[in-house]
Formats: C-alpha cells, structure tokens, sequence
C-alpha cells in the first residue's frame, strides 16, 4: 500500500508566524537542525476540538528548547494561539498536533549559537498508534538491544529529536519480528520505557512503574498517575528490574500516539488486560473525550 508523503497532503502548517501549504513548508538542506538534531517537538492530540492538556505541552516544548540551549523566540500564548489556527485553518476536530522548533541553516558546524530559531505546527488526522485489534490484544513487545542514556550524557528531561535514534532502531527491530514495539531499559539495566511511551505494572492491586529517570516524564504518564490516584489505586514509582517482569499480572503504556494501551507480551512474559488497566483505560477516554476537564 503507498503512503502519500506528508509534504504532499493538501493541508496548511504555520511556519514562523505564517500559514504556507504543506508543499511550502520546507527547510534547507544545510540545517542545523537537520545535521545535529537541534531540535525539540511535542506530540498532542485534539479531540472534540479541544487539544489535550494543550498548555503543559506548550510549556513543555519551551523548556525542552532551553535544555538544547536555544530560545523558541515565540511565547507560550502565542504557541497556543498557533495550535488553534491550525486546527482550524485545516478544519480538524480529532486529530494529531506536531509542534517542532529548530536551529536554522546560518551555521553548519557544531557552534551554532547565532542561527535563527524556528517554529513549526502541523496538524493531521492520525488514529491511536497501535490498531483497534492490537489494542483489544494487548500489544506485544520485544525487549531492545539499545538502552536509554545516563541522564550524564544527554538532556534527557527534554523531548528532543536526536533523542529518538535509538527509538526508531529499536522499533524497526522489534516490527520485524513481528512485535509493536520494544521495552527499553535504562543504562543500569533497569526497566525503562518503550520506543515512544512509559510503561505501567500491576501486581497485588496496586501499579508499578519505573522512576522518569533517563527518559521522558510523559504528560499522559503524569494524568494516568494522577486518575490511579482518584480512583484509590496505589501508585508505586520505583526502580524495575527486567526479573521482576514475571511478577506482574498486568502491563500497559502510556503515551500521547499510544494514549492507553495494554500490553500482553514482552518478551517471555505474559499479562492479561484486567480490572485495573480496563478502568484505567476508560478513565483516561473519558476525560480526554470530555475536553480535559479534570485537568
């Protein structure tokens, strides 16, 4: 099946205070951004027309920006107000949001201090990243060969793109042998994340997971955290190791492609999608269905 080229599909992206066709939103060869991965992103979804936890995602991509020591020369409002336009230049209600900012093409050696910095939104129509069938499941996942950096080596509170190499190498993999996704661990050895979402444990009623350490505290993780609370389930955030897996009776991830997804493979393990993780699941559905009321 072809695959048309997002740079082809009839929509509008805002570039640098512009609205410019898709065709038109094109950056140089020669950038910055492109050669060294100077570049941050955000990731949301819109539903009803109303962008998920939009300000903490505005927020987010600010401070990702200034841990790459640059600058996004918009404000969070005026980040927002981009968001908005848009969705609504391009007439979407449920869709997928990509805000991306990058260094410019003025200087292409390391040192790029005094290269423009530029801001980018998108918007398109993008279901769950997992398939109706794979959700209902429980996905399957393989466990990576590549591990998640000492927080010593790179900026890894930040959600940027050079961030995401090994992601993509991992889940390649992991497709390949016929899997969603990879579970990753830490550079400890440690149960990290999967390629693009945190990940969630359950044993004896209550919900495990791994400390945001060497990886991104993702904003569906915090909301997740934050509705196990409401509904009276202890939350555990704790160092896991990869033999505490067999432990566990429940597993899912959690990300703003992915929202809530059971898992029921990794690796030689085995978990069934049960009480805690269906009503998670639902929880999370309805609030993001009801604009992020609870926010």
């Amino acid at each position: 099946m072809s695959v048309t080229p997002n740079e082809k599909k009839e929509n509008v992206i805002w570039v640098d205070g512009r609205l410019v066709p898709s065709s038109e939103a094109t950056v140089p060869v020669l950038t910055h951004g492109l050669h060294y991965a100077s570049a941050v992103f955000e990731g949301e979804r819109a539903y009803g027309g109303v962008i998920f936890k939009s300000r903490a995602h505005s927020e987010r991509l600010k401070t990702s920006a200034e841990l790459l020591d640059f600058e996004i020369p918009y404000g969070v409002d005026e980040i927002e107000a981009a968001k908005r336009q848009v969705l609504a230049e391009n007439g979407l209600v449920d869709a997928y949001v990509r805000a991306i900012a990058w260094r410019g093409s003025e200087a292409l050696g390391v040192s790029a201090q005094k290269n423009t910095i530029h801001l980018a939104v998108a918007a398109w129509v993008w279901p769950s990243y997992f398939t109706r069938e794979e959700r209902l499941k429980g996905i399957r996942l393989d466990i990576a060969e590549y591990r998640r950096p000492d927080p010593a080596t790179a900026p890894s509170t930040a959600k940027a793109a050079g961030l995401y190499m090994i992601c993509t190498i991992s889940k390649h993999k992991a497709e390949r042998k016929g899997y969603s996704d990879a579970l990753m661990l830490d550079w400890r050895g440690r149960v990290a994340e999967c390629t693009g979402a945190n990940i969630f444990f359950v044993k004896n009623g209550e919900l495990h997971t791994p400390e945001p350490e060497g990886f991104l505290n993702g904003i569906t993780r915090q909301t997740v955290i934050e509705l196990a609370k409401q509904r009276g389930i202890p939350v555990i955030e704790r160092p896991i190791l990869p033999e505490e897996l067999a432990d566990f009776t429940e597993s899912f991830v959690t990300g703003t492609a992915a929202e809530v997804t059971p898992v029921s493979e990794i690796g030689p393990h085995r978990f069934t999608p049960g009480d805690i993780t269906t009503t998670l699941l639902t929880d999370y559905e309805n609030l993001v269905h009801a604009g992020g009321k609870a926010d």
